[in-house]
């Protein structure tokens, strides 16, 4: 068996970076390879390193990357700008925006 050596570049990044990992807790377990449903990133040849992020304008933003990671803080979707609609509960100075986990409504009280 002969060894072959394979060179990838990835794809000169968009505006924004779809994913963040960081290095200092991400620990290169590549769960987030295995269940990125559009094949975004391909394991980082040194280990215990993040994996590279291949096609970045691939990604959907959907979650499951960070939702698999067993080091909390490790991966986080870096939603574009114009997706961050933000508000804030006046009562406890809490800050919500479209796309976290479970966000409540911004406006509880019924329709007339």
């Amino acid at each position: 068996m002969t060894e072959e050596t394979i060179y990838v570049q990835p794809n000169p990044p968009a505006p924004t970076r779809p994913v963040v990992f960081d290095p200092a807790i991400c620990d290169g377990c590549n769960n987030c390879v295995e269940t990125c449903q559009t094949d975004v990133f391909i394991p980082n040849p040194q280990e215990g390193k993040p994996p590279i992020i291949m096609y970045p304008d691939e990604c959907w933003y959907c979650g499951p990357c960070v939702d698999v990671c067993p080091k909390k803080g490790a991966i986080r979707l870096n939603y574009p700008l114009m997706w961050r609609v933000p508000w804030r509960d006046k009562k406890t100075g809490e800050h919500f925006w479209i796309g976290m986990k479970n966000p409540p409504p911004p406006n509880t009280r019924p329709q007339p």
